[in-house]
């Protein structure tokens, strides 16, 4: 293996896991919410306090 090769690479690779992460920690410091499925999760109760199945789900329907 060429080091020549290797290093701009590796640099490069580095680089964007870097920026991946501020990203990140961006996104926590400006409390963005949580990535979720657009029915919410497998506990998501409806207005009558009974849970939404995604065949049921309000937001399914949106699409």
């Amino acid at each position: 293996m060429d080091l020549a090769n290797f290093w701009p690479v590796f640099a490069a690779v580095a680089l964007l896991i870097g920026i991946a992460i501020a990203a990140m920690a961006l996104g926590v410091m400006l409390k963005r919410p949580c990535l979720r499925g657009s029915c919410g999760g497998p506990k998501v109760m409806g207005p009558d306090g009974k849970p939404i199945s995604c065949a049921s789900c309000p937001n399914r329907k949106a699409r």
